[in-house]
């Protein structure tokens, strides 16, 4: 029986960490924190419960059944199920966040350099996703090629940054802003859930799981225990990144206190404590890390729809990676306004999914707990789509009033009560019956 490494078990962690690792996850932190300022420790303890955990945990549940969605929504019905998750591939893939993470390094990494022109937009992004689609097109070399080789000049220069930022602070911890003074593990537990990475971690499941059975593990004990501790690996490093880049922000806010977002406060930061080589420095994290989670978005899609669809792996990454391409030229601000209201109305239908997963032991029956909950979840899920997008005046009143509502998370108590009700029939109506041919 195959069994990994060590040194081989360590570069599959690294792999997971880059593949969480985007620009968004080192563009939060640093905004957070500022805005926590003096609470900024409580904050960054929110903030690692959603931007760390419920990531882990997904990694997790899907480990236990496979490492794939299928598996994971089964209780949902083939039809649902499918639908759902073609909806979480397409937004997290070929249609949003593929696309943005070619457009975010970008921005924040070459931009500054060579000005934000279509004509250098349209250069970068095609030298950008002809490195993506080279290593996506090579999925059995993920861990070898971004395991043991980026990931590792990624950690180097994020070791710098987040070294610099504890040993060589731009100033004292500064004061919090009302929302933080009030309740900072509360608007760090938001800012920590709008991260997005559990959206994420539902399709980087089945990269893991591919990994470790391209290097020759079989076992399917052994690769939920990999998986697992893979994620591990995976949030231990994220939970560094982030307390180094809370405490960058908490720290900065005399040379930064205008930034209106994390961008700024980098940037600032980079440039008084290194000059001209700070900057280059933000630009290789921010390009390696968006590169690598691109790699990992497009091989999952490949993975999945080649299964789904009478099509090749090859053929699914060349078409995704060329649509990225396009949609990725037509500029940041027009892809985030379309992208955030797909996302947000996504991520409360992922996180109810991957809960009940977890707790399927509980259930009788999994569909008569299932089906109701997630159903309850998607009416939440659409009016949260909606307000995002703008339609405020579309939703009832109702859904305004309700607790957590002004937080995004006032479907928190519907779906409680939903699972409540579900849980009691389905004790009441007992196991089901046994099917005899």
């Amino acid at each position: 029986m195959t069994r990994l490494k060590s040194l081989d078990l360590l570069a599959l962690g690294f792999m997971t960490f880059a593949l969480f690792l985007g620009a968004g996850n080192i563009i939060f932190p640093p905004s957070a924190g500022m805005a926590a300022g003096a609470n900024v420790w409580s904050a960054a303890f929110g903030f690692l419960i959603t931007g760390v955990g419920l990531p882990l945990l997904t990694v997790v549940a899907l480990a236990r059944v496979g490492g794939g969605m299928p598996e994971l929504t089964a209780p949902l019905g083939r039809r649902a199920g499918t639908l759902l998750a073609v909806a979480v591939y397409l937004a997290i893939g070929p249609l949003f966040a593929t696309p943005r993470t070619a457009v975010v390094s970008f921005e924040m990494g070459v931009a500054p350099f060579a000005g934000n022109e279509p004509l250098a937009l349209g250069l970068y992004t095609l030298a950008y996703f002809a490195a993506v689609l080279f290593l996506a097109l090579n999925p059995g070399k993920l861990v070898d090629s971004i395991g043991k080789f980026i990931t590792p000049v990624l950690l180097a220069a994020l070791l710098v940054l987040g070294g610099a930022a504890l040993l060589a602070p731009a100033g004292e911890i500064g004061q919090s802003t009302e929302a933080y003074e009030a309740m900072p593990f509360v608007q760090g537990f938001l800012q920590g859930y709008l991260t997005m990475d559990t959206l994420g971690a539902l399709v980087f499941g089945i990269v893991i799981a591919t990994a470790i059975k391209d290097r020759g593990v079989r076992d399917s004990a052994l690769i939920t225990r990999y998986s697992v501790i893979a994620g591990i690996i995976a949030a231990i490093g994220l939970s560094l990144v982030y307390l180094a880049l809370f405490y960058l922000g908490a720290t900065s806010q005399g040379i930064a206190g205008d930034a209106q977002n994390g961008v700024q406060i980098l940037t600032t930061y980079v440039e008084h404590t290194f000059g001209i080589y700070g900057s280059l420095l933000l630009a290789v994290v921010i390009t390696l890390a968006c590169l690598t989670t691109a790699v990992g978005l497009l091989t999952a899609c490949g993975e999945y729809f080649s299964k789904l669809l009478p099509v090749s792996y090859r053929a699914v990454v060349l078409t995704f990676g060329v649509f990225s391409l396009l949609v990725a030229n037509q500029g940041l601000t027009q892809l985030i306004s379309v992208s955030v209201p797909v996302l947000v109305g996504l991520y409360p239908l992922a996180i109810v999914l991957v809960a009940l997963s977890l707790l399927d032991g509980f259930w009788r029956s999994s569909p008569r707990v299932f089906v109701p909950v997630m159903a309850v979840t998607l009416v939440f899920g659409l009016v949260d789509a909606f307000n995002a997008a703008g339609f405020k005046g579309l939703v009832p009143g109702v859904f305004a009033h309700l607790p957590l509502a002004a937080e995004g998370l006032g479907w928190l108590l519907p779906v409680a009560l939903t699972l409540l009700v579900a849980v009691v029939f389905d004790r009441l109506r007992g196991a089901p019956a046994i099917q005899t041919a």
